[in-house]
């Protein structure tokens, strides 16, 4: 089957084209993301109205270039698929608005992609795991550890009570005078500092349920910012690594709390996969290595380019779904907030 993918949950315009053979081989066709990097940065964040407006002016020619690309037109797909939430509700709405305009004139089926449900899915594209897996989840607006049983049947384990791993990277980065993206600009830095310098807290470390806390660990980012200001660059390269250093802490200690409760579950026979943007901070990809092998569980890590948000993975849950003959009507409603557990065929 091919199926067209849209994706419009936050600040990348994206569309993309992928084929999935009936024994479950997938192959891109076509993968076209445009980021609203330059929009956002003046603000230091994403802001919903600018992205929104950015999507309805860029989805139509991103659409256009991927179908070309593919050598296709609309009469061709098997259906047409687009994040349907969760995530910033005025880009919600306008990829899946332009979705449902596309399978209403093409008279094919409308696939309403929960976007935490491509990142669960988008290893078995790339690498074929089978399930069940378990997934860590790690974003800039998602932290949650999955159970991922099979397609539509979802197990929430643990999650963040506040703020995502990535969020509390990118406000850490604003505190401390860094470029937007957060991200990749504090493990920069964080590779010229001592971790060692500033003893910051890692909340939750030992709870009996793996959940993750953020917030704390930012303020504290803040407070000694302001302690020892004004800030020299050395200093920030110090407080990015002590942070970053709390973060792998508190990211290795959820997961041997995780990997205690399901210690007799099928899944660790089969695979620990990590997505999301923060899955390419290397120093964060070599801890995990390290929990994987304590538990004899391979570590599944989709490439960096299908990690962030893209509309590969779209598409690629859109034809998972379809195979198991999960369709949407034209009326499915965007969602701000969709969790992944509630996921499964459709109302």
């Amino acid at each position: 089957m091919l199926v067209l993918g849209i994706e419009t949950t936050c600040d990348e315009t994206a569309a993309a084209v992928i084929y999935r053979s009936s024994q479950g081989l997938g192959e891109i066709r076509s993968n076209v993301v445009l980021s609203q990097f330059a929009e956002h940065q003046l603000y230091g964040g994403v802001v919903p109205e600018i992205a929104a407006r950015a999507h309805a002016e860029l989805l139509d020619g991103v659409i256009r270039q991927v179908m070309d690309e593919a050598s296709l037109n609309f009469s061709e797909l098997d259906a047409v698929a687009a994040a349907a939430g969760p995530g910033l509700i005025g880009g919600v709405i306008v990829g899946l608005t332009t979705a449902k305009a596309i399978a209403l004139v093409a008279a094919k089926p409308l696939i309403a992609v929960n976007h935490l449900e491509a990142h669960a899915l988008t290893v078995r594209l790339t690498h074929r795991v089978a399930f069940p897996y378990l997934l860590l989840l790690i974003s800039g607006g998602h932290t949650q550890l999955i159970s991922v049983e099979d397609v539509g049947r979802y197990s929430y384990l643990g999650g963040t009570v506040d703020d995502a791993i990535g969020e509390a990277f990118d406000k850490t980065a604003k505190i401390l005078g860094l470029p937007y993206p957060g991200g990749p600009a504090v493990e920069r830095m964080a590779a010229a500092g001592n971790p060692k310098r500033f003893n910051l807290p890692r909340p939750m470390l030992r709870r009996p349920n793996p959940d993750f806390s953020l917030s704390g660990l930012k303020t504290a980012v803040r407070l000694e910012a302001e302690r020892i200001a004004p800030l020299s660059d050395q200093d920030v390269a110090d407080l990015c690594a002590s942070f970053q250093a709390a973060i792998v802490d508190i990211i290795v200690d959820r997961l041997r709390v995780c990997s205690g409760m399901l210690r007799n579950s099928a899944w660790r026979s089969r695979a620990l996969v990590v997505a999301g943007g923060v899955a390419a901070n290397q120093t964060i990809r070599d801890a995990l290595e390290a929990v994987a092998a304590e538990t004899a569980t391979p570590l599944v890590v989709p490439p960096p380019e299908l990690c962030t948000d893209n509309g590969a993975m779209i598409a690629w849950a859109g034809a998972e779904r379809l195979a198991r003959g999960f369709v949407d009507e034209l009326g499915a409603s965007p969602r701000a907030r969709w969790p992944l557990e509630t996921t499964s065929a459709p109302a």
